[in-house]
């Protein structure tokens, strides 16, 4: 599983990218993502346009994320075999906050919101994080 704030951008780029590898590839995952504060969105999209614009310049369906905003439950966590918050600065505060005890369970990424990074440098490390983790997760040949 895959956190961010919104569900609206960097999560759902995860999202998207990891299942459409990992069905290319056969492997036995399905990635969903959350959002710690999915109403600080205030239009009424359900992903960022960035977000849709890289899926399907990569030629990735938007099948591969969800069809909306999700919030984060608890029951989210206890379900996830790995879950991966894009940001430890921004959502390790907003985990201990609404899920007490899960702040230190979840695995963390540094990649900015769009405040601190634009997309074409945010998204490519997305890109690279979410290969990497296909390569851990990809069988080991013998």
């Amino acid at each position: 599983m895959f956190i961010c704030t919104g569900n609206y951008y960097r999560s759902r780029f995860a999202e998207g990218l990891f299942n459409h590898l990992a069905s290319q590839e056969g492997l036995p995952w399905w990635a969903y993502s959350r959002g710690l504060n999915i109403n600080w969105i205030i239009d009424n999209t359900q992903i960022s346009p960035f977000t849709e614009g890289a899926l399907v310049g990569r030629g990735i369906d938007l099948v591969h994320t969800g069809s909306r905003r999700m919030p984060l439950s608890r029951m989210d966590l206890h379900g996830a075999d790995r879950v991966i918050a894009l940001k430890r600065d921004e959502h390790h505060p907003m985990l201990a906050h609404q899920f007490p005890g899960w702040e230190e369970r979840v695995e963390y990424w540094t990649v900015h919101d769009v405040d601190f990074a634009t997309p074409e440098v945010a998204l490519p490390e997305i890109e690279a994080l979410v290969g990497g983790l296909i390569d851990e997760l990809r069988p080991k040949m013998a």
